[in-house]
């Protein structure tokens, strides 16, 4: 539902509710999301390739079929150490 392109990031949504989001992402190498915070707790499901995801200072290696949490009000960011397609689900809560 997502390809790669490169030097980019394309992302599609598939849910937009009042109660939460799911978006589709795929980042070419070298991609990434600069540090920001969410409202809301926000998981990241990564379902092909490598990422680094960043949380308050704190590097973390995401593997393929792993996912980690977001949580809400937290700085984080995340950068593709290979190309990668992932899930990011959004509770509003």
């Amino acid at each position: 539902m997502v390809s790669y392109q490169d030097g980019s990031i394309v992302s599609r949504m598939l849910i937009n509710t009042a109660s939460g989001t799911v978006t589709l992402f795929a980042f070419d190498k070298g991609q990434g999301l600069s540090e920001h915070s969410a409202p809301y707790d926000a998981l990241l499901i990564n379902l092909e390739g490598q990422l680094e995801v960043t949380i308050e200072g704190t590097p973390y290696l995401v593997m393929e079929g792993e996912m980690i949490l977001m949580p809400a009000r937290v700085p984080h960011a995340v950068r593709a150490i290979s190309p990668f397609k992932m899930m990011l689900v959004m509770i509003h809560a």
